[in-house]
């Protein structure tokens, strides 16, 4: 697979994720239903694509499986507990934990494009969700900070697997998201409309996504992938503007615009140092 088609696929992986806020918001369920609800549809997508799948159990994919809960169930419990701005804003403080263990873990070095990025990216983010921010919900911030470092563990340990199959690892996440959740879903009535909301979380929402998730990181190293993934929590209000028709300000705007350029503007610099090291190799 080619740099290019990688950063594409993560690209529709994350606007796949982006939609999650607006659909959860819609969808009048426990935490943990919801948890299990898309996992169970989600893990039939995984079991598709993988045919034969192959859960080793090793250490890797056993915190990579529970990264994956951890970065739900945190964040789904942050926005329900602060700011909605609050919790997107501490999800996404998971590039510095990538930074942290990326070479300790990946032996992987982060390139000064990959921090210029992260700056603007930051900078967007504060701009964007600055109107929302707040210093309340101590307990909200800390499931919000949580899931920042539940999501740096799942890319980081999808990364380490890049020789063999991520997806594995996705599918024992929403293994243990079944069997965290199932008490609640069991509890809840279900009706055409959350079962139109939960089909399209489960199947779209995070089953497609995840796949596309685990056919791109094998290609980018993990700073790359974070940073693309940066999309998400930019294009969320986009769906809810769409839908709802609730119109962001002009700093939203303009942190939304500074935040799309940092990730393309890395992603262009990312295929044209490929490009030169073929060009020399070759």
């Amino acid at each position: 697979m080619t740099l290019r088609k990688a950063n594409i696929l993560l690209i529709l992986a994350a606007v796949s994720w982006s939609s999650g806020g607006l659909f959860i918001k819609l969808l009048p369920w426990n935490p943990f239903s919801i948890l299990c609800g898309r996992s169970i549809l989600a893990a039939l997508v995984v079991l598709v694509y993988l045919r034969r799948p192959s859960i080793d159990r090793t250490g890797i994919q056993i915190i990579g499986g529970i990264g994956y809960v951890g970065a739900q169930l945190f964040f789904i419990l942050g926005t329900q507990m602060t700011a909605a701005a609050n919790a997107i804003f501490l999800h996404y403080t998971s590039p510095l934990y990538v930074f942290l263990f990326s070479y300790w873990l990946l032996k992987e070095r982060s390139q000064p494009a990959d921090w210029m990025s992260m700056a603007v990216i930051l900078l967007g983010m504060l701009l964007f969700l600055g109107d929302g921010l707040t210093v309340g919900g101590l307990m909200g911030n800390m499931f919000g900070a949580l899931s920042g470092i539940a999501i740096a563990a799942v890319v980081l340990c999808s990364r380490r697997q890049k020789s063999g199959e991520p997806a594995n690892m996705i599918l024992l996440g929403n293994l243990m998201s079944i069997a965290v959740g199932f008490p609640f879903l069991i509890q809840e009535t279900f009706t055409l409309r959350t079962v139109g909301i939960i089909l399209f979380l489960g199947i779209i929402q995070m089953g497609l996504s995840y796949v596309l998730f685990s056919m791109a990181i094998k290609h980018l190293k993990a700073m790359e992938a974070i940073i693309i993934m940066a999309l998400e929590p930019i294009l969320n209000p986009i769906w809810v503007f769409i839908v709802i028709g609730e119109v962001p300000g002009l700093l939203a705007i303009f942190g939304a615009v500074m935040v799309l350029g940092a990730v393309t503007g890395r992603s262009i610099i990312s295929a044209r140092r490929t490009a030169d090291e073929r060009v020399l190799d070759g």
